[in-house]
């Protein structure tokens, strides 16, 4: 289940042109949507079916811990992360089966399914552009497995840890707007559609009562059919 998700889970962005006057202001709480265009080799078109590629996600946070939730069939899952210590938990529920389970995921965890993925040589270009109703400024960048990146990003708006997208802490406050990311082989562009202030949480990476606990593993042997 789990991995099935990833491509999804790593782009995590939204900017409302509301906030523009708002500048340089932290929100601790709110509401990111994201949308998601991919690159398919040919090679990938014919292994990948794209309708099962996210087209957008919103993602919500509040202070450090960040929330997103997806509908797989007869599953919701909620995967809350925490945006300091890198850890998740991850929340399965199925009512036809009246059954939930929760996993936790240690940083390490989170980065093997991220695929280890480390974001290099950050720098600015210089070069401007309004995105999404920000002011924006390209960098360029690289990851550990050879790709090449670009990003967009603005300080118009300051978000919580929570809301920082996975890897690109080094931006330091600057928000990415739009970027390029790598998931499974497959190449994202991510743009921030939206961002909302709104109230969000509180989140708790605590397992819920109720929940069933289980190991990663478990979970994913458990797509196969098992319970």
């Amino acid at each position: 289940m789990f991995k099935s998700m990833k491509t999804g889970v790593v782009a995590l962005i939204l900017v409302g042109t509301a906030f523009i006057a708002r500048a340089q202001k932290t929100l601790d709480q709110g509401a990111i949507t994201y949308g998601m265009k991919y690159e398919l080799s040919t090679e990938q078109k014919h292994a990948i079916d794209e309708s099962m590629l996210p087209e957008e996600r919103t993602v919500r946070f509040s202070g450090n811990i960040s929330m997103v939730e997806m509908n797989m069939g007869p599953a919701m899952i909620k995967i809350l992360s925490d945006g300091l210590q890198r850890n998740s938990l991850f929340l399965v529920d199925i009512p036809v089966i009246q059954k939930q389970y929760a996993a936790k995921l240690s940083k390490a965890e989170v980065d093997a399914q991220m695929g280890n993925i480390v974001y290099t040589d950050l720098v600015k270009t210089g070069e401007k552009q309004t995105i999404s109703g920000y002011n924006t400024e390209k960098y360029t960048y690289k990851d550990n497995t050879g790709n090449a990146h670009e990003l967009w990003a603005t300080n118009d708006i300051k978000l919580s840890a929570g809301a920082v997208p996975y890897g690109l802490e080094a931006l330091k406050g600057a928000t990415p707007i739009k970027y390029s990311a790598f998931q499974n082989g497959v190449k994202m562009v991510v743009t921030v559609k939206n961002i909302k202030e709104e109230k969000a949480g509180p989140y708790s990476l605590e397992v819920p009562k109720g929940y069933e606990e289980k190991t990663l593993a478990e979970l994913q042997a458990m797509q196969g059919g098992g319970q």
